[in-house]
């Protein structure tokens, strides 16, 4: 696995998580951003805070990334997270496609 630079929108999805912020984290998506996470899709910046709120920042998620390599599409990219905190806690892949420099969709699976 060859890990490449990290485009800026990941980078500030992780750092936004890490330092709780909030609406840095929610900027960071495209206004019809797409969150698919195990199966629970969210539509939108309100369905991008909604997930933030529940899974992510409201209960203390912390990344460190491991790994970051292109996606088999284009301007996709496939990032290994260890995630811990007080919800969901493991390392996997989250699979971004960027538009414009902000996250038009994040899929994390198992």
């Amino acid at each position: 696995m060859t890990t490449i630079e990290t485009p800026a929108a990941v980078q500030l999805f992780i750092e936004a998580t890490n330092r709780g912020d909030a609406e840095a984290f929610a900027a960071a998506f495209t206004h019809d951003a797409v969150l698919d996470d195990w199966g629970r899709v969210h539509h939108g910046r309100d369905g991008v805070r909604a997930w933030d709120r529940t899974d992510n920042i409201g209960v203390q998620a912390h990344f460190e990334l491991d790994a970051i390599t292109r996606g088999s599409a284009p301007d996709t990219y496939v990032a290994t997270l260890t995630v811990t905190g007080n919800g969901h806690n493991g390392t996997g892949p989250m699979i971004f496609r960027l538009r414009d420099g902000l996250i038009a969709s994040l899929r994390i699976t198992p």
